[in-house]
């Protein structure tokens, strides 16, 4: 991070208690400080993303998704919404070059495709596909249906990885860029019992991690790309905690931007994990665990400059801030929290 940078956050919330939308914040990466600029009401903004342009922000709505300009000082313009004639989302992506809006779907399993315009406003669907079938590995207490939680792109966007919590897989498919279309292609399956909820690559694409919601484990994979197919090789699996915590859940990671750290937010534990990253051999190893000063750390963020952890508190209605010490293995809060009503998802932008 070069001194003189800006960045901004956006954090998305529920609105069925006291929140309004999407709040946008601007950082303040050398004291860890989010300073509240802007509020953007939309219906239960579960999740949200930025074109890799970072011209557009798509957010799901309970009408659907909504699209908005990113002004130069981050600020969002409300473009349109659109249905995606189902029950509401609850992940989305959209492609590299504004081709496609991706959205996946907790409560129906369900993945819809919708076409986006050249100024940024999201079209008609163009397809959608449905996950079918029970769940196996989790006993009675987790059986479930299907229920997509995270949908990302292997690094070379041929594919699109649909992870589904419900039935513990992961669908790879190929993504039709001309009509939008998605046909399976490959599943990776974790290990029983995982409940895998999220999927992250590491940026130069060699490779995967798999956070397992139940299981509270990582599971690391390589990922190449062999005759135009995809290839997972699962090479690790490791605990994100040294010791089990009750009925704890991993909710989500993120890597630093040097990507030689992990961190996992945890239910249960009310806290965050650190892992240390080998960036050569992807596998990865315990390093700490401390307490979020909060109740179900849903989604979390570490701010441009890797010294500081955003962690959204969601049932304590609130954004804790600290400052990592990864010699010491601890973090410090050096802010006052921000008091924000049922907070689900955060991304930070730097402002050109």
């Amino acid at each position: 991070m070069n001194k003189g940078e800006k960045y901004v956050a956006y954090v998305g919330t529920y609105t069925l208690a006291k929140s309004i939308g999407i709040y946008v914040y601007d950082i303040d990466s050398k004291n860890g400080k989010l300073s509240e600029k802007q509020v953007v009401p939309i219906s239960n903004a579960s999740d949200i993303t930025i074109s890799k342009d970072k011209k557009f922000l798509y957010s799901i709505e309970d009408e659907g998704v909504a699209s908005f300009a990113i002004n130069p000082d981050g600020t969002l313009k409300q473009l349109n919404s659109a249905s995606i004639n189902g029950m509401r989302g609850d992940t989305l992506v959209v492609d590299s070059k504004n081709r496609f809006l991706f959205v996946g779907g907790y409560h129906d399993g369900k993945i819809t495709v919708l076409r986006l315009n050249s100024d940024g406003t999201v079209g008609d669907v163009c397809f959608s596909i449905f996950h079918q079938g029970l769940s196996q590995g989790f006993g009675e207490k987790h059986r479930s249906s299907a229920k997509v939680t995270t949908l990302n792109f292997t690094p070379d966007e041929k594919f699109i990885c649909a992870v589904d919590l419900g039935l513990n897989q992961i669908k790879v498919y190929r993504i039709d860029y001309e009509t939008g279309k998605l046909s399976l292609d490959d599943i990776v399956r974790p290990e029983i019992g995982a409940g895998c909820r999220t999927i992250k690559f590491s940026s130069d694409g060699k490779f995967a991690y798999v956070l397992g919601g139940y299981s509270n484990r990582l599971e690391v994979y390589k990922y190449d790309l062999k005759n135009n197919e995809p290839v997972f090789e699962r090479i690790q699996e490791i605990d994100v905690m040294p010791k089990a915590h009750g009925d704890s859940a991993s909710c989500n990671i993120v890597l630093d931007s040097n990507e030689t750290h992990i961190a996992v937010s945890v239910d249960g534990l009310n806290g965050v994990c650190f892992l240390e990253r080998n960036k050569e051999t992807g596998m990865v190893s315990q390093k700490f665990e401390t307490l979020s000063s909060g109740d179900f750390p849903k989604s979390l963020a570490i701010l441009p400059g890797d010294e500081f952890v955003s962690v959204l508190n969601h049932d304590t209605d609130e954004i804790r801030s600290f400052e990592i010490n990864y010699k010491d293995g601890f973090l410090l809060q050096k802010s006052a929290p921000i008091k924000i009503s049922k907070p689900n998802c955060i991304l930070t932008m730097k402002l050109d």
